[in-house]
Parts: structure tokens; sequence; C-alpha cells
């Protein structure tokens, strides 16, 4: 059996970049169980020079970095998982590490990294207030900061043209709509553009070459988000570049070099789905994925010239290698492997899976079994191999017939324990690919199903409204149908069923242990809400200009307080039978720690076996390694005793 230590431990190395001169590689690797900052020489041929060691963080793991320019790279930090980054720099030779905004219970964000402009950076701060962000340039040779304007109170976001001159602004009106801002230049008042209603997006992605027009990424009028042209000085929207019927449009490409548009991007059941506008984009693509048939590839940046790429190559069943991509040679070499102590052969296939609700949406999700056990089709024999790991992986979307109602285990395998595993967010989705709990949850003989219930992100803007106002009714009701899909199925043993979440997944977890408490045999939360009217009084500082938007969202304590105290779990406690297991960060500023403990203290009242964890020095979710550790162990006992051994 594969130690739970190989699932959990830090990668070997992750977070690849390279410098805008394209001679450094940095890279994330462990120092003491913590990721910290390291740096090597490459040259046009990807060979790597001596290793240098940038950071030396022990108390937490380095929480982001960036290559300001190709002298110094900037890092972000926080204290004990209060997500109250502050921003660091190291030059590249390990020297001269500063503090830049080392400011305590103040969160620091980056605007623009100001690529063509030595020195400097945009960034924010609630500093002046913790409710918003002032934008500031920062002189990263002085340290100086220089406020840039000041946030009148309500808006969310900036955005700066190609010059690094802030020229645009999100702001929340009337506390649901959202407004568009611009002005034409740095000493000219914001104005006003396009005031949208909160479900209606127009997220402003970049300006073109020319600083004239932005391209953006809009459902105005539609229904998948699409990317469009506007004209910031009216809100027009002057084009549709690119649109697509099943998915929204979720990122573009842009070539700083070339100062040209490259491709829109969507995120599908099982592959990415790329579009491209340039064809030399499209043919290098076509390049780069000859080098690794049948594998995911991503790019994980280039430097200045855009001829040396960095590359992250996986699947469903490894972690993840990386690769340095040499365009003018067309040669790829090898850097390192995120996690080689695990071998892809021992790990199982993640299928990309659907089923149709009750009344009539239809569900992407993901089915992984454990080892020894397999899927085949209605119509298959039980001894042939399934066609779902037969096709090619750009092929899959297209070829799989993957609805859960046409597929059953082979040889007459006896129904496996499962575990329902409900992505967080809400507002957020699962994907195929590699997924460290999955492959645990597996290798202990569990089978595992995750879902993209209605308000999962990339659906289009009516499959997202149809999850507001549904905590713990329409959206719990897609994960409840799944399980018993796969019941009817004869896939999963309805004895032996088990529901795990984190964040807004932990919340459905306790949601399902507490109203179908026939369908669980015991529950896991994490760092999950169990209360909906202390959940909104206890939000970070900086989301309470979204409040009103949260109350359509999930509802208002005084005009629905009769639902949300219907589908606050907390409030029901004697509903749940079945025993619970709760882990929560001390310092968790989105689900605050009071969440768990009503719901500990409500159940132990009753009786109920309740496990719960805490971690002094965490917050949301755990990020060192030893309390990752603590807590998949704890897991496994936990699922062993509850669930595999119940006959």
């Amino acid at each position: 059996m594969i130690p739970i230590e190989d699932f959990f431990r830090n990668s070997d190395t992750n977070g690849y970049q390279i410098s805008p001169d394209g001679l450094h590689i940095s890279f994330m690797a462990p120092y003491e169980d913590r990721m910290n900052i390291f740096v090597r020489s490459v040259d046009d041929a990807g060979n790597l020079g001596e290793m240098k060691q940038l950071t030396y963080e022990t108390e937490r793991s380095v929480g982001g970095y960036l290559w300001a320019d190709n002298e110094r790279l900037l890092f972000v930090k926080d204290t004990g998982g209060d997500e109250n980054y502050q921003l660091y720099g190291v030059c590249v030779d390990g020297t001269d590490e500063r503090a830049y905004t080392n400011f305590p219970g103040v969160r620091t964000s980056i605007i623009d990294e100001l690529e063509d402009i030595r020195d400097e950076v945009i960034i924010g701060l609630n500093q002046r207030n913790p409710e918003v962000f002032d934008p500031y340039r920062l002189n990263l040779a002085t340290g100086e900061l220089t406020m840039l304007a000041e946030n009148p109170g309500n808006y969310m976001g900036w955005m700066t043209d190609h010059e690094g001159k802030l020229r645009m602004a999100t702001a929340v009106v009337d506390g649901v709509n959202t407004q568009l801002l611009y002005r034409d230049h740095e000493e000219e008042e914001f104005r006003p553009i396009l005031t949208t209603n909160f479900k209606e997006e127009v997220n402003i992605c970049l300006f073109t070459p020319d600083n004239l027009h932005v391209w953006a990424i809009s459902n105005l009028h539609r229904d998948k988000a699409a990317l469009v042209l506007i004209d910031p000085r009216t809100g027009e929207e002057l084009e549709v570049l690119y649109e697509n019927d099943r998915y929204d449009v979720t990122t573009l490409s842009y070539s700083r070099k070339r100062k040209q548009l490259l491709g829109a991007f969507c995120s599908g059941h099982r592959e990415p789905i790329r579009h491209y506008f340039d064809e030399e984009a499209a043919q290098e693509r076509e390049r780069i994925q000859a080098h690794f048939p049948q594998q995911r590839v991503g790019a994980m940046g280039s430097d200045k010239s855009e001829r040396k790429k960095l590359l992250y190559v996986g699947g469903d069943r490894t972690r993840g290698s990386y690769y340095f991509y040499n365009l003018d040679t067309d040669t790829v070499t090898h850097l390192a492997d995120a996690a080689p102590w695990l071998s892809a052969d021992d790990m199982v296939e993640m299928h990309a899976v659907t089923y149709t609700t009750s009344d009539g949406l239809t569900i992407e999700g993901y089915l992984s079994l454990p080892k020894g056990a397999k899927l085949v089709t209605s119509s298959a024999q039980s001894d042939s191999t399934s066609a779902l790991s037969s096709c090619s992986t750009d092929k899959i979307d297209a070829a799989l017939p993957t609805a859960i109602e046409q597929l059953s285990l082979a040889d007459n395998h006896a129904p496996l324990p499962l575990v329902v595993n409900p992505h967080g967010g809400p507002w957020a989705r699962d994907s195929w690919g590699f997924s460290s709990e999955v492959q645990f949850l597996c290798s202990r003989g569990y089978a595992v199903f995750q879902m993209n219930f209605r308000g999962s992100t990339g659906y289009g803007r009516e499959f997202l409204e149809s999850s507001y106002k549904q905590w713990g009714l329409k959206m719990q009701d897609d994960i409840t149908e799944g399980v018993q899909h796969l019941v009817n199925q004869g896939i999963a043993d309805p004895k032996r069923i088990a529901i795990y979440g984190g964040s807004y997944g932990g919340y459905a977890a306790l949601a399902g242990a507490c109203f179908t408490p026939q369908l669980y045999r015991c529950a896991i939360d994490y760092v999950g809400v169990s209360n909906l009217f202390t959940f909104m009084q206890t939000i970070p500082p900086y989301w309470r200009p979204m409040l009103e938007m949260m109350y359509e969202q999930v509802g208002h304590p005084e005009e629905d307080e009769a639902q949300l105290a219907a589908t606050s779990p907390a409030l029901h406690a004697d509903k749940i039978v079945c025993p619970l297991f709760v882990a929560q960060g001390a310092n968790d500023p989105r689900v605050n720690k009071a969440e768990s403990d009503q719901m500990v203290e409500a159940l132990r009242q009753r009786g109920v076996e309740v496990e719960y964890m805490v971690k002094d020095n965490e917050g949301h979710g755990f990020a060192n390694q030893e309390n990752r550790f603590d807590f998949y162990r704890a897991m496994e006992r936990f699922l062993e005793k509850h669930l595999k051994s119940v006959g």
C-alpha cells in the first residue's frame, strides 16, 4: 500500500517560471518541509546550472512569486493562514531580501507587474480601509509607495493599459450592480461607462495594443460568456470574437512581443477547448503537442523573446512533469517531475461522466474507481475493455458514451464503497486531472465521485443563476441524485457511502448528513460552513462591499430567514445520526472557526460521535505538510472504521 505521505508530501518541485531574459529558471522546492524559491541558470538547450536557494521560509510556504525583472523576484507570504499576504523581494543571487509591505493585518495584491518598466509594480493595499484596496505604484529600488487613486469605498478592481497607466476600474453600486469606469489618462477622474446587474459579467481582460479598445469576456445579453471587443469610452460592444455553445470563454492568450491576440479558451469536460485567431500560435501549439501525444500540455510562461518556454505535462495519473522548450530548434528538455516517487502505473483513471437531474439539467462529473474495478458501457460485454480508457485525450469529449445511466461495473464486480466529494466555492468547478485526494482514496479501496452541480462555473449564466438561494436545496439535490444514479447502476454500495468536502463542499457534506441522513454512512467536513447566518456575519472585511450580492446568491438573513434557518445544518443537528469528522484552521478568514465549533458542540450534546481536528497555525485549508499528514491519517482511520468495514 502506498504511504499516505507519498500522496500529500510537498512536490519535489513546482511553480516553474523563466526570467524575462531567458537566462534563469525559478521554481519552488521543499526546504524544512516548506516550499521556497530556488533558481538555476539555463542555456538554449535547456541545460541547467547550479541551484541557488533564494528564500528560507520555515513557518509557512511561500504563497506565490513572480519575476519583477531579470535581477529581482517578488514573493508573498501570510501569517498562519490569515491570507493577509505581504510582499517581499529578493535578488537572483540571493542578496537584498527586503519587505515591501510588511504591514500587520494588511493584504497585498498585484495589479500590474509593469513588465516594461524597470523597478516598478502596481499593487493594491487595504491599509487605509480594510474593506477596500487602494492602488499604489511601488518603487522596488527605494521601497517608496505612491498612491495612484483613493478608493471611494466601492471599487473592487483596477486595470492598467500597456503603458502601465491606471485607466479602468470596476465598482459595486447599489449593493448588487456592477459598474465599469474609465478615464483617458491618469489626470482625469474615472467616469462610469456601463452598469450591469452582478449576474451579468463584463470582465475586462486587456487593452488592445493601441490602448484604444479593450478585450473582455462578457455574458451580457447572452447565456455563455464570449470574448468581445469593447469601446471603453462608451462601454459599447463592438464585435464578438469567439463564443462556444457549451461553455463560457474563460481566458485569452496575447503576445506582448508581437502585440497580437492569439486565442480564446474554455474549460471543457475533459480537455481545454482552444480557439486560435493566430495561425502561428496554432502551429506552435501543434508542434509542442506532437512531443507529448495523448498527454495534457500547458504553457507555464516564456521569456520576453517568446522563444524559450516552460511546459507542464500531465494527466489524471501523474502529478506532472516540467519541460523547457526552445521554439527555434523545436526541442524539449525534461527539467523535473513533481512527484517522482509516484508511479503512474499505480494510479487510477479519472473518468469523465454525466448525468441528468430530475429537473432536466445535465451535470458533468468525474468518477474514479479503485484498482481492479472497471467500467463498461451497458452495451459492452463484461469482459471487454471499457471505451473509457481507449480514446485519445484530444477526442475524448466527443467520443465517450459517458452518461452514468450507461455505465456499470465489469465482471459483475460487487458495488463499491463510495466517497462523494463535492467541490468548494461553490462558484468554482472540478476539472479532469490528477488529484492527490482522489488517488489516495482509490488506493484505499474507495470509489470517488465528484460533480459540477448547478452553480459550478464555466457552464453559462442560466446554469450559474439556477444555484442562487439554493444552498441545501437544488444544489444539494444535484449531489444526491448523482449518488442515486451510481447506486441504481450497481456502481456504489448503498450501505457504504460517505460524503466529504472542503469549504462549500464541507457545507454540502453537513447538509448531506443532515437532510438526507439515510444516504450517508458517515461525513467529513473540512473548513465548511454550518450556519448561514453566522457565516455571513464573519466574512473577511474586503468581502463586505459584496455582502448584498451574497444575500442575492445565498439568502438574506431577514427576508429569507425561514429558508436560511431551514438549510443551516448547525440548526438541525438533531437530524444528523451518522459519525462526523470535522477539521478546521483556527485562523480561517473565510469560514470562521465558530462555524465548526457550533456544529461540533450541537452534535456532542446529542451524543453523536464527532472527531474534531483544529490546527492553530492554519487558515482556510491546511497548507503545512505535517498538518496535511495528520488530517489524511485521521481521514483514513475514520473511513476505515465507519465505511469500509460495514456489511
